[in-house]
């Protein structure tokens, strides 16, 4: 029941990389967004996605789809 439970609740932090696309799913905040940069908030520090022509595809809660050519994907833990 617990299986089920963390599954539909599902609040740990996850970073998915696809061709030219990054999914994002738990973060707290956008810190910023540029076409070369955007930069989000997660509960143990910062991820910044660099590329170009990056735009937002999909914007919910706690979940977002960056779309564009992705070069780099940071994390800096605090």
């Amino acid at each position: 029941m617990s299986f089920l439970r963390n599954y539909i609740l599902d609040e740990e932090f996850q970073i998915l990389y696809l061709k030219e696309k990054v999914n994002i799913k738990n973060y707290l905040k956008i810190n910023y967004m540029e076409r070369e940069r955007v930069s989000l908030r997660y509960l143990k520090g910062n991820v910044t996605i660099y590329g170009k022509e990056l735009k937002i595809k999909k914007l919910l809660d706690n979940e977002i789809l960056i779309e564009g050519n992705i070069e780099t994907i940071e994390l800096k833990q605090e």
